[in-house]
Order: C-alpha cells, then structure tokens, then sequence
C-alpha cells in the first residue's frame, strides 16, 4: 500500500521543478494544506446528506404545503403486464414499428395508445411537483451539497437529458478543488468553487418561483440568474482565472506534469460553461417570445399535447374486456383525467 501511495503522489508529477511534499510541511512559520485532510470529506459529505434530508423533511415540505404545492405526480399508466415486460426488460422508450405492429394485435389496441402507455409509462417515474420544490429550496449545505460525490446519486429529482454531462461537471469540479488543495493551489480551488456556487441560488429560487406559479417572480429570477451566469463564466472565468493558470503560471512555474491536467479540467469546465450558455439564451429567448420561462430544455419529461390526449380519427374500436385492460380504467387502455403536469 505504501508503495502505491508513494508512487500516486509521486512529486515529479504533482510538484513544480526544485519543489518536494517536505517543503509544504507544516511549520511554525507557515501552515500548508495536507493530504490527511482530505479523509474527512466522506464522513462531511455524508453528514451534509443527512442534514439535507432532514431539511427537506422537516423545513421544505412543511414550506411547500404552506404554498400549496401539489404532491401529485404524472399521470400514472394503466397496469398492463405485457406492456410492462416490455418495457423493463425490452425499452424504456418507445417500442420499434415492427414491435409496436405486434403489441397492438396482441392487445387489441391501436399504435397510438401504445405509444401513449409508454410515454405515461415512463413520466410516472419523475418526482411530483412538490419533490421538485422541496429539491431546489436552498439550505444551509447548498454551496457544499451541490458538489458532493453523493448528489448526483441520490437526488430524488430524476436525471435530466444532460445527466451525463452535468455528472462530468461534478467529477471536474470535484478533482479540481481536491488536487489543488493538496498541492497548495488553494486560491484557484476556492475561486473555481464560489465561482460555481454565484449563481446557484438565484437558478433555484427560479425554479421554486416556478412550481408556486409565481411567474413574475421567476421570470425576473431566471433574468438575474442568467446575467450572473454568462458574465461570471463565460467573463470572470475565462479572464481572470483560465488566464492566471495558463499563462501567468507559465511564465513563473513552467509547466509540469499535473499543470496540464488542472488546465485540461479548467477548459473542460468552459466547454461545459458555454453548453449551458448556450440552454440559457436558448431558453430566455423562447421567454421572450412567450412572455415566461416556461420548460427547461434539459428536461426530459414529456407531456402530452392536445392532440395526444383526444383519440385520432381512425381509432380503432375495441371490446369492453381486452388484455390487461377494462372499461373502468379509461378508452383503449389509456386513463382518463388530467393531463401530464409540465416539467421547468
């Protein structure tokens, strides 16, 4: 074991030239960040967890309901046993044609209600409104929470479309902020980090402003968030930060074996800040149009549109009893009732 510790923090790769681990030991002079010091993150990181719970159990909810939040969740599907086979063992998304062409004589429904069940299928399993709510309220472990390894494991809010690359954001911010604390690099590990954190608050309020139907408040929320995003990371980041450690740096350490790799992690997070710039004008511009922030287009609930939810001109015309199926729950296998909530 000590022999693969020793070669991990091998100094040639993580130090500059002429520096070794024994001249960032702590003195009576100077104190330094030390390596031990990162042992106490999971046990952090799972108390901050436990905290959060406890505050959405016992702060958010109660909030929520004060604002009446509606705890109910998408429209859930009809049970249907075949269906569901498919649909755990088969596809989550929708069946091919040739599938589909099966299914709909097997159960004696037409293609567009079996398009409809797996749609109902899969939205049952997003979170209600009033989890959303209850995700986004900022508590006091948000700065903390929002880039510990167990956030985007145990959300209960399901992983949006861009779950993969918002878990890479995680991973480099993580690194990122460990590494540059254990080679003394504190100042571009704290400003990476409040960096990160500026505008969270102001996207969660948003949010929170949205699913109380507050819209006013959430358009001129969602406005502040956005200038403070562009401005800090496509500004503030790339100037003054990406600057400092690619040249400046350059000019007074040189480049050694883990500068490339904080710098490779540093343009990584700008390629990732100007993706989200990008959702962001996108969205701002459709608001503008539409006069509120409406979907996030992240968001990979889906809805029912009117169209959907009145049966097609060509349906078919089917018995009372089928498989899976009966005239209490609805016409062709589908429920009846309100529509699918829409996700922000």
């Amino acid at each position: 074991m000590a022999g693969i510790l020793a070669w991990f923090w091998n100094e040639r790769f993580w130090l500059p030239h002429n520096v070794t681990w024994a001249d960032l030991k702590n003195t009576d002079e100077a104190t330094f960040p030390q390596a031990e010091d990162l042992y106490l993150a999971c046990p952090l990181a799972f108390c901050i967890f436990m905290i959060r719970l406890v505050f959405e159990r016992f702060i958010a909810r109660p909030c929520a309901m004060g604002l009446k939040i509606q705890a109910n969740g998408p429209q859930k599907a009809q049970p249907n046993a075949i269906l569901e086979k498919v649909f755990t063992a088969i596809t989550k998304v929708h069946p091919d044609e040739k599938r589909l062409e099966g299914l709909s004589k097997q159960l004696d429904w037409d293609v567009r209600t079996i398009q409809r069940w797996f749609r109902q299928r899969r939205n049952q399993e997003k979170p209600s409104t009033l989890a959303r709510f209850c995700e986004s309220i900022p508590s006091p472990t948000l700065p903390c929470h929002q880039h510990t390894p167990l956030t985007a494991l145990s959300s209960p809010v399901m992983p949006r479309c861009d779950f993969l690359i918002m878990f890479l954001h995680h991973v480099a911010t993580i690194s990122l902020i460990t590494f540059s604390y254990v080679n003394n690099m504190a100042r571009v590990g704290t400003l990476v980090m409040c960096l990160h954190d500026a505008a969270d608050v102001l996207i969660e309020a948003a949010k929170m402003a949205n699913y109380a139907k507050c819209q006013i408040l959430c358009n001129l929320l969602f406005a502040m968030f956005a200038i403070l995003f562009i401005s800090s990371r496509l500004g503030v980041y790339p100037v003054w930060i990406l600057n400092t450690t690619l040249f400046e740096s350059w000019e007074i350490v040189g480049p050694y074996p883990s500068w490339w790799v904080f710098n490779l992690l540093l343009i990584l997070l700008q390629l990732l800040h100007s993706f989200w710039s990008y959702l962001i004008v996108k969205t701002a511009c459709r608001a503008i149009s539409k006069g509120k922030v409406s979907k996030d287009d992240r968001s990979d609930i889906e809805s029912s549109s009117d169209e959907d939810d009145s049966p097609p001109p060509n349906q078919k015309h089917h018995s009372n009893t089928t498989n899976g199926t009966n005239k209490t729950h609805g016409t062709n296998g589908y429920l009846t009732g309100a529509p699918y909530p829409d996700e922000h």
